[in-house]
C-alpha cells in the first residue's frame, strides 16, 4: 500500500524558500527520524517542479556517492548524475533532494558551488544524529536556508483523521473567547485525547487509519522509540542519552523543578550532560524549557542554562514511554486513557503536550520557579510566553483542580510584565477574575 502524504503546514514554508530564497539559498530541513521529511519532500517536488532527483544518501549507489569526490566540473557532474538516476534535469525547473545529507558530508560542502552554478534547486534534509557530528572536515555551506519540521500538531491530526470541523469550532471558540457547552467539550476532548494517545508521527497516525486498534499503535511507536535509542548510541556509546531520553516520563510525574538526572542513571553529574544535551536537542527528539531567572527581561538572556525540564517532542511517544516496563500497552490502559478514566495523574502528560504544542507554534519553553515567604512550598509556572514586551504565564492542570496559587503569586510579583494569563485544564472555557481557564485543545490556537 502506498505510503499517505498528510497535509503539512511546512509545505508552505517550503513554497516561500522555493519563490523568495531558492537562488540563493539550498533548503536545509532538520528533524526527528520517522517526522516525514523526506515525504513532504518528495510530495513537494513532485507538484512544484518539472522533474526531480531524489538521493538518499542512507541507500543509494556507490556511483551517486563517489560523483561527490570531484565537483570541480558540474557540466559532467550533472551529466553523470542524470545518467546514473535516468531522470532528466531541466535548468531552472528541476530540484535535487539530499536525503539524509549528514551521512555525506562531501555532499552537503558541494552545496555552496551548486547554489551558485544556479542551474538547480537543491533540497537537503537532515535527522536525529546531530549534523554536526559529520561536519568536522568540511566547509559548511552559508548558503543553506534552514526550517525544523515537528511531528504533526493538532491541526495536521484532525487534518489526517478527515476531521475539518474542530479545526474551525476551536478557532471560533477561541475568537469569541465562548465556552463550547457540555457536549460538544466532551467531544473535542475525546478528539483531543485521541491524539494525545495516537501521537502526531505519521507512521502512528497511518497504523490508527487502517488498523483503527492503538495496541497496534502502541506497537508502530514502540519500534520508533527503539530506532531512536539506537541512534542514541551513536550520539554516546555510554547510553546515558537513551536513559535520559527513557527517564522523562517519570521525572516529570516527579513534580520536580528540573530534570533530576538521578532519575535517568544514579550518580550522574550535570558535567556528563554538558555536552550531551545539545545532541539531544539536534536530535529533535526533546524539547527543552529552561529556567527564567528573570522574567521580565528577555527570557533567552538570563535563562539557567543547568536548570531545565525535558519533555519527549511527540506526545504519542512519551504515552508509549510511560508505560514501557509493560512487554506492550493494553488497549485497555489505551481505553481508559481515551474515556479519561484511568487512576493515576496524567498531568505530566498534559504538561508534556501543551510543551509540544507551544514548541510547534515556534515558541522557546521557560518555566519559573519562586520560593514561599510563609514555607518550604516552591510556586512553580509551568510555561511563559512573550509577546512583544509583555509575558504570558501558563499553568497546567488536569481534572478538577482549580487552584493556581503560583500563578497568583507570579502575577502579583510581575504584574507590569503581564499581558495574558492561562490556566491550561481539562473543563471548558471561563473568562474569570481576569484569567483564562482555557481547555487544552485551544492552546493551539491562543
Amino acid at each position: 500500500m502506498e505510503q499517505p502524504v498528510f497535509k503539512r503546514k511546512i509545505y508552505k514554508e517550503i513554497l516561500e524558500w522555493k519563490e523568495k530564497r531558492s537562488d540563493k539559498y539550498a533548503l536545509l530541513i532538520k528533524g526527528a527520524r520517522r517526522v516525514g521529511k523526506s515525504t513532504i519532500v518528495e510530495e513537494f517536488a513532485k507538484n512544484e517542479f518539472k522533474s526531480y532527483i531524489l538521493i538518499d544518501f542512507a541507500h543509494t549507489s556507490k556511483a551517486i556517492k563517489e560523483l561527490f569526490d570531484d565537483t570541480y566540473d558540474l557540466d559532467f557532474f550533472f551529466l553523470q548524475l542524470q545518467q546514473l538516476t535516468g531522470i532528466r534535469l531541466y535548468e531552472k525547473e528541476s530540484v535535487i533532494i539530499f536525503d539524509e545529507i549528514q551521512l555525506l558530508p562531501k555532499a552537503r560542502q558541494a552545496i555552496k558551488y551548486l547554489v551558485a552554478d544556479g542551474r538547480y534547486k537543491y533540497i537537503e534534509t537532515g535527522s536525529l544524529i546531530s549534523i554536526k557530528k559529520n561536519t568536522k572536515d568540511i566547509l559548511i555551506p552559508s548558503e543553506e536556508h534552514k526550517i525544523s519540521m515537528y511531528p504533526l500538531d493538532f491541526e495536521e491530526f484532525l487534518w489526517a483523521v478527515g476531521d475539518e470541523i474542530s479545526v474551525e469550532t476551536i478557532k471560533t471558540l477561541v475568537e469569541k473567547k465562548k465556552p463550547a457547552g457540555n457536549t460538544m467539550h466532551r467531544n473535542l476532548m475525546r478528539i483531543f485525547r485521541l491524539y494525545m494517545l495516537i501521537g502526531g508521527m505519521p507512521q502512528a497516525i497511518e497504523t490508527y487509519l487502517e488498523q483503527n486498534n492503538l495496541q497496534a499503535v502502541d506497537e508502530t511507536k514502540r519500534e520508533i522509540v527503539d530506532l531512536y535509542e539506537e541512534d542514541f548510541t551513536k550520539i554516546d556509546s555510554s547510553g546515558l542519552a537513551g536513559d535520559i531520553y527513557d527517564a522523562i516520563p517519570s521525572n516529570l510525574s516527579g513534580n520536580a523543578s528540573r530534570y533530576m538526572l538521578s532519575t535517568a542513571r544514579e550518580g550522574t553529574r550535570s558535567e556528563q550532560v554538558r555536552e550531551l544535551l545539545p545532541d539531544m536537542l539536534s536530535s529533535y527528539t526533546v524539547n527543552i524549557a529552561y529556567h527564567a531567572n528573570n522574567p521580565a527581561v528577555g527570557m533567552s538572556l538570563e535563562k539557567d542554562a543547568g536548570r531545565y525540564k525535558l519533555f519527549a517532542s511527540d506526545v504519542g511517544l512519551f504515552v508509549t514511554l510511560a508505560f514501557k516496563d509493560k512487554s506492550y500497552t493494553d488497549n485497555i490502559i489505551y481505553n481508559k486513557l481515551l474515556s479519561d478514566k484511568l487512576e493515576a495523574n496524567l498531568g505530566y502528560v498534559y504538561e508534556n503536550v501543551v510543551a509540544q504544542m507551544l514548541t510547534a507554534k515556534g515558541n522557546k519553553l521557560f518555566y519559573y520557579t519562586m520560593e514561599s515567604d510563609t514555607s518550604n512550598h516552591l510556586y512553580e509556572i509551568d510555561f511563559l510566553t512573550s509577546v512583544g514586551d509583555k509575558i504570558c504565564p501558563i499553568e497546567v492542570k488536569s481534572g478538577n483542580y482549580r487552584a493556581h496559587k503560583s500563578l497568583d503569586v507570579f502575577c502579583d510579583k510581575f504584574s507590569r510584565y503581564v499581558k495574558d494569563k492561562y490556566v491550561v485544564h481539562t473543563k471548558d472555557f471561563e473568562w474569570k477574575n481576569g484569567i483564562n481557564y482555557i481547555p487544552v485543545y485551544m492552546v493551539p490556537f491562543i
